[in-house]
């Protein structure tokens, strides 16, 4: 387990929120990153927080356009505010999350009647081929070790032409966040931070990989790389949160990519 500091190069640390500390012992395995165990308090923490609310739904629905009657897959949508936001925009949304719980929470959103599965992004997903126009993923690859069966079965559920957009910890942060000596940068290493909601403390295990990696996974699984973005936080928020605007307005946190399915043969053919 690779512990994280806050001793990192300054432009490098946005401020973590009060309830993310570096671990203090190596994660249970069998205990990690289960969601279902803080779903409510998670979610009512990230409803409207700055780095949620403010910049890493924004910069999904941004590079997601105009997706009105468009087919989207959420995928590990865990509470549905993405899959909402993106609903009121016209799209047609299925939700995926592992967590029973936080998809209980998604169809208190989102009524009865939301597309909503239990799936592992690890295993098959439960759709035909072609299925969707687009898969957005926000801040979910990071917790995978092995990208390459998600992201082809990603690939397959989308109609050619279709794109994944998706969103992680930016891979420079997380390489000068672990405290020395650290790992090599181009090494695929994990890291443990501590969430703490209500007294008690939950083991979450992240994947650092280098940016050539990530990039590397996207075009084995046969997708067309097309903006890779560092989103910036929405200006709106200053008034919401005037004391750490700057600090995240002035500092990398996450990592964008649209990647796109190539259009069939056939399609190629006839343009």
């Amino acid at each position: 387990m690779m512990e994280r500091t806050s001793d990192g190069p300054e432009i490098f640390t946005p401020r973590q929120p009060d309830w993310v500390s570096p671990a203090t012992r190596p994660a249970d395995p069998a205990q990690a990153n289960d969601y279902d165990s803080f779903a409510e308090a998670y979610s009512a923490e990230t409803e409207n927080s700055l780095l949620n609310a403010y910049l890493a739904r924004p910069a999904i629905l941004a590079l997601a356009g105009d997706v009105a009657g468009r087919r989207i897959l959420d995928a590990g949508c865990g509470s549905g505010p993405l899959s909402a936001a993106l609903r009121d925009r016209g799209a047609v949304v299925t939700g995926v999350d592992a967590g029973a719980g936080m998809l209980a929470l998604a169809r208190r959103r989102l009524g009865d009647d939301a597309d909503l599965h239990v799936a592992d992004l690890r295993d098959p997903l439960p759709f035909a081929d072609g299925t969707f126009d687009d898969v957005v993923a926000s801040l979910v690859l990071h917790y995978l070790e092995d990208w390459g069966p998600t992201l082809a079965e990603m690939r397959r559920v989308l109609r050619p032409g279709g794109q994944l957009i998706a969103s992680v910890s930016h891979p420079f942060v997380d390489h000068l966040c672990q405290s020395p000596p650290r790992p090599s940068y181009f090494a695929t290493t994990s890291n443990t931070d501590e969430w703490t909601f209500g007294g008690r403390s939950f083991p979450m295990v992240f994947w650092r990989r280098p940016l050539q990696a990530m990039t590397g996974a996207f075009t084995a699984a046969g997708f067309r790389l097309a903006v890779i973005s560092e989103p910036q936080v929405d200006p709106a928020a200053r008034e919401v949160f005037p004391d750490d605007f700057d600090d995240v307005s002035t500092k990398l946190s996450f990592l964008c990519f649209v990647v796109e399915v190539p259009p069939s043969a056939a399609a190629g053919s006839d343009g």
